[in-house]
């Protein structure tokens, strides 16, 4: 009995250490919080674009942000990964506050960032119909 116990606690450790490590990483995330109503920002679709060689924006990814106004696996990242560069994230708000019957000054928002190295990048926006603030969160 004891050691069939030991072989299922065996089994059962191996098992969860090749799903933990064949889990996903991403280095980008991002967050909306709407400063105006004090929630979460979901549904909001956020487009991810990286600077070519040529000085244009070629579209890497689009997501919608989930019921905690989030975005967590913009880019995919192994130890193989080098996405070293300049980027740029879309956030597309009109429809957002359309919603709401809201006016809004802006249809959309356009924050630019440099991604220098391997660590994780969050890439935040405080939001509200007639202005926002980004900021490196983590």
């Amino acid at each position: 009995m004891r050691k069939i116990l030991s072989l299922l606690t065996l089994f059962t450790l191996l098992f969860s250490l090749q799903v933990f490590s064949q889990e996903k990483q991403y280095q980008l995330s991002s967050h909306i919080l709407d400063i105006n109503t004090g929630y979460p920002a979901k549904d909001v679709k956020i487009s991810l674009s990286k600077m070519n060689g040529k000085q244009n924006w070629t579209l890497i990814d689009e997501k919608t942000t989930d019921e905690n106004g989030r975005v967590k696996d913009l880019l995919p990242q192994d130890e193989k990964s080098d996405n070293k560069g300049i980027y740029k994230l879309t956030f597309y708000t009109e429809p957002y506050f359309k919603l709401q019957n809201k006016e809004s000054f802006y249809p959309f928002i356009e924050v630019v960032f440099e991604i220098k190295d391997n660590s994780h990048y969050h890439v935040p926006i405080t939001l509200s119909p007639f202005g926002y603030s980004t900021y490196r969160g983590n």
